[in-house]
C-alpha cells in the first residue's frame, strides 16, 4: 500500500466520524448564508504583463518534509501572501498528515479577499459541503485518490455546491481523465503521492497535454525562479507553492521571485 492509499483509507474513516458529529443538513444550512464563491479559475489566468500566477499555500507540515512551521499563524500568513501579490491561496486542512485544520481555512477566509482553495483529500460529497460552509471557493480533486466514477460524481457535486475545482493529475492517463471530466483548471502534481518522490520534469512532460483554454497549474517541488521558468515554458499558467513560501525569510521577495517579477 502506498502513501496515498494509507491517507485515503484514514480519510474515509475520518469523514464518517465528522458526518456523525455534524450532519450534512447543518452544513447545507450554513452554505445558504454564504455569498457566492469567488472565481478561482479567473483568478489564475495571467493578466496583461503577467507570465504566471501564484497559488500560495498555508501549510504547517507534510509527510515528506515533517514540520515546516509549527508556529504558523494561518491568517497572518494569508495576509502576507495577499499583500505580496498571490492570485489565490491554498489551505491544507488535513490534520493527521499535514497538521492542518478546517479552522485554518476559516481564519484565512476571514483575513483575505482572494479566492481560497481547500487542499484536502476529498473522497466524499460531505467534504464539499463542509468546504463551502467553511468559506472555501474551490477544492482539490485528486484523480489518483478515487475511482473514475467517484471522481466524476465529486466534480459534478462540487459544481452543485458552488465550488470551483482544481483537478490534479500525475500521469498522462490521469490528465486524460481530468480532461474527460471537462475540468477547466488542471494541475500537474510533480510529487508521486504513493512514494512522495518529486520531480519538476513531470510537469514539463505533461503540461503540453492540457489544451488551450484550460488553466494549467504546476504543483509541488517548486522552489526557485528557475523551477517556475521551466514549467511556464512547458505551458503552466499558474504554480502552487507551499514549502518554499512557508520557509521563506522574506515572503514578499519570494512571491516576486515565484511570479517572475524579481528581474
Amino acid at each position: 500500500m502506498g502513501v496515498l492509499d494509507t491517507i485515503v483509507s484514514h480519510k474515509r474513516a475520518e469523514v464518517a466520524e465528522r458526518r456523525a458529529a455534524r450532519p450534512v443538513s447543518l452544513l447545507e444550512s450554513a452554505c445558504r448564508s454564504r455569498a457566492p464563491a469567488k472565481d478561482f479559475e479567473a483568478a489564475l489566468r495571467p493578466g496583461p504583463g503577467e507570465r504566471v500566477t501564484l497559488i500560495a499555500e498555508v501549510k504547517r507540515a507534510s509527510p515528506s518534509r515533517g514540520v515546516l512551521n509549527a508556529a504558523l499563524d494561518p491568517a497572518a500568513q494569508g495576509r502576507s501572501y495577499a499583500a505580496a501579490g498571490a492570485a489565490a491561496l491554498s489551505v491544507l486542512t488535513d490534520e493527521k498528515y499535514f497538521h492542518g485544520t478546517l479552522d485554518d481555512l476559516v481564519a484565512v477566509r476571514a483575513a483575505v479577499s482572494l479566492p481560497v482553495l481547500r487542499k484536502e483529500f476529498i473522497v466524499d460529497e460531505y467534504q464539499l459541503w463542509e468546504s463551502r460552509a467553511a468559506g472555501a471557493d474551490a477544492v482539490l480533486l485528486i484523480v489518483a485518490a478515487v475511482g473514475a466514477g467517484a471522481l466524476r460524481d465529486l466534480f459534478q457535486a462540487a459544481k452543485g455546491v458552488g465550488l470551483g475545482t482544481l483537478v490534479e493529475a500525475h500521469t498522462a492517463r490521469e490528465v486524460e481523465e481530468a480532461l474527460a471530466l471537462g475540468a477547466q483548471v488542471v494541475g500537474i502534481n510533480n510529487r508521486d503521492l504513493q512514494t512522495l518522490d518529486t520531480d519538476v520534469a513531470t510537469s514539463v512532460a505533461l503540461l503540453p497535454m492540457i489544451p488551450a483554454g484550460c488553466v494549467a497549474v504546476s504543483e509541488s517541488g517548486i522552489f526557485t525562479r528557475e523551477d517556475v521558468e521551466r514549467v511556464v515554458a512547458a505551458g503552466a499558467h499558474a504554480v502552487l507553492v507551499g514549502e518554499a513560501l512557508v520557509r521563506a525569510g522574506d515572503v514578499a521577495a519570494k512571491v516576486r521571485e515565484l511570479t517572475l517579477r524579481d528581474a
